[in-house]
């Protein structure tokens, strides 16, 4: 891999030589050339002068500048730009350390792994790695990157620093217009539900991870030249949009990730089993209370046939005296 940009990183009074890779590779994103729909030609960007309309070579394009609306353009060589009085052409200053979650995710661009540029820099760049890990910082500086200014985030990654480019805050634009006027209310039960739901989710796999558009673009394009018709493999369909009740939903929605997963199998096996327990326990009781039933009947036949022998008993006993 070969470096886009060499620089240092101003650590207070240490100085650290970098270079800086490319982190991401986008020739492996699908991208699309565009044709002539008539007859397939491919359609080009010819680069043309506007004032003499003639097509020019890349060795004559060179910067121009826009200071206004207008037409006027004015012309920058490079000895223009390496004269700017910028510390940050050659330097990355850091200004300060922030925790990684302040960043907004919005102001994320571009990344690049930092690597030495010379022996000497070996420690220093440990130094300021290692701080940043067992403070849970990054940092953040400026560094004039490809002919322009911008903001950048240095943190550690898997033992080494990776600089992310960062727009600047007036590159954010404001939300105006994008969230509606009257916020919908949700019920703390649907919020719940909504969580569970959440929790359902389990870990990326593998799967996941894998542009499935790409070899299905592939295969469509290995179809057209074989004159055949793509095969895709059997996959299963999505619902359609249709409005329903959100709490129906979310716990559907619940219902299918635990399928997926097959915890529902399982689920239900535990209670088929706990059911055919239950049935169980319920017979056995039924049978000792039967048995008690019984018990207590017959207790009270020889309690009452008892009371009859003594009664009699007590009656002769009385005729007796009477005579």
């Amino acid at each position: 891999m070969r470096p886009t940009a060499k620089f240092s990183i101003s650590f207070g009074l240490v100085t650290i030589p970098v270079a800086a890779y490319n982190a991401t590779d986008t020739s492996a994103s699908v991208s699309f050339v565009r044709i002539h729909t008539a007859d397939g030609g491919r359609v080009r960007n010819q680069p043309v002068c506007s004032l003499e309309g003639v097509e020019i070579t890349q060795d004559e394009i060179g910067r121009g500048y826009k200071p206004g609306d207008d037409d006027t353009v004015v012309p920058l060589s490079d000895e223009d730009l390496d004269a700017l009085p910028l510390p940050t052409a050659k330097t990355l200053t850091i200004l300060a350390f922030v925790a990684g979650g302040d960043i907004d995710p919005l102001q994320m661009g571009k990344g690049y792994y930092l690597g030495i540029d010379s022996p000497a820099a070996a420690k220093p760049y440990v130094l300021l790695r290692e701080a940043m890990e067992r403070h849970q910082r990054v940092g953040l500086g400026k560094i004039a990157l490809h002919g322009r200014e911008t903001l950048a985030m240095i943190r550690p990654v898997e033992g080494a620093l990776v600089m992310q480019v960062l727009l600047w805050p007036h590159q954010i634009r404001s939300m105006d217009g994008v969230l509606p006027e009257r916020q919908a209310e949700v019920a703390r039960n649907e919020v719940s539900a909504a969580e569970a739901l959440m929790d359902s989710f389990g870990e990326l796999s593998e799967d996941d991870l894998h542009d499935h558009y790409r070899e299905s673009l592939e295969e469509i394009v290995a179809a057209k030249l074989a004159h055949r018709e793509p095969e895709f493999p059997a996959g299963e369909e999505q619902p359609a949009g249709e409005v329903m009740d959100l709490m129906s939903a979310l716990q559907d929605s619940v219902r299918a990730a635990k399928r997926s997963r097959g915890e529902d199998e399982e689920a239900e096996s535990r209670s088929g089993r706990t059911t055919k327990k239950n049935a169980a326990k319920k017979s056995t009781a039924a049978k000792s209370t039967a048995t008690k039933s019984t018990a207590t009947k017959a207790a009270a036949k020889k309690t009452a046939a008892k009371k009859q022998t003594a009664a009699k008993k007590t009656a002769s006993r009385g005729g007796r005296r009477a005579g």
